[in-house]
């Protein structure tokens, strides 16, 4: 085995890359070590467990994803940032493998997020919203999307490429013609990703504009 020091950057960099070959379910620490060649107790200097390196795999797919702040256009609508803010999610996601769930329930590591995140609840406040109510819109929207990205990796684990076991004829013969309206689903609950995000989207913001802002007291 190699005696190289290893750093935190290269073994998050080598488990995102071995995320899309062996998908989250084969990811671990023993095979993260064998491709670093080193010792599986070598990354414990990094990292004390699994879950500890998936917050920070995590936090590097969300640099990736927003990159630097500056340069990025200012956008005010609250409608528009969260909108932004959710399909840049939702692409960034999809660009790995099982990528809704390692990000989905892990804590970022550092202060990179905070940024973002003032400038979303930034926007909702200056649009009308109570501090609380624009936390309560923006985890509303992002908890939408990583659930749908986690519902659409499992049945396209690979882009492009369809889990045979969402097979919507196959569905359809498994549920049978008692009830026709289930049997017939799967056609649009396994296909057409793209356009019922949007949907969902649209369906979420009218949601947030009509409890949030329409629901407030005069004043708020």
């Amino acid at each position: 085995m190699a005696t190289t020091r290893l750093d935190r950057t290269q073994v998050v960099d080598t488990a995102l890359r071995l995320l899309n070959e062996l998908g989250l379910n084969g990811l671990t620490l023993r095979r993260i070590a064998t491709e670093l060649n080193v010792q599986a107790p070598a990354l414990y200097w990094h990292f004390k467990n699994k879950q500890e390196l998936l917050d920070e795999m995590a936090t590097e797919m969300f640099r990736r994803m927003v990159g630097p702040p500056e340069g990025r256009p200012a956008v005010r609508d609250w409608r528009e940032h969260l909108a932004q803010s959710c399909r840049g999610l939702r692409r960034g996601l999809l660009g790995y493998r099982d990528g809704a769930k390692v990000f989905s329930g892990t804590r970022f590591t550092g202060r990179d997020h905070a940024p973002y995140l003032e400038e979303h609840l930034q926007a909702l406040v200056e649009a009308g919203f109570t501090p609380a109510d624009a936390v309560q819109a923006y985890f509303t929207a992002y908890a939408f999307t990583i659930g749908f990205v986690i519902e659409e990796q499992a049945v396209y684990p690979e882009p492009g490429e369809r889990d045979p076991r969402y097979d919507p004829v196959e569905r359809a013969e498994g549920i049978g013609a008692d009830f026709p309206l289930a049997a017939a689903a799967g056609t649009d609950l396994f296909s057409g990703y793209e356009e019922r995000f949007e949907a969902g989207l649209r369906i979420v913001l009218a949601g947030i504009e009509r409890t949030g802002l329409e629901a407030a007291p005069p004043g708020a």
